[in-house]
């Protein structure tokens, strides 16, 4: 990724963060305290004027190296 499209990302992240501080600091709080194997993360979608579509996923032995990358990710 070249430094333009990543000051582009943090620049969105920030606006991301700015705009919805509830989200973003559950996000962090979660990431930061870390994710185990066997975790189930839950999303909920509900568009204006349509059902709530959800979905989740429990979290794989695979999964912990995307995580462990996030919370690194946080720490700069």
């Amino acid at each position: 990724m070249n430094p333009i499209e990543m000051m582009k990302i943090a620049g969105e992240l920030r606006k991301f963060r700015e705009t919805h501080p509830k989200v973003a600091q559950f996000l962090q709080t979660m990431i930061q305290s870390g994710i185990p194997e066997g975790t189930v993360i839950e999303m909920t979608v509900t568009k204006p004027g349509e059902q709530a579509v959800s979905s989740n996923m429990r979290v794989q032995p695979s999964d912990l190296a995307a995580f462990e990358t996030l919370r690194g990710m946080q720490r700069r």
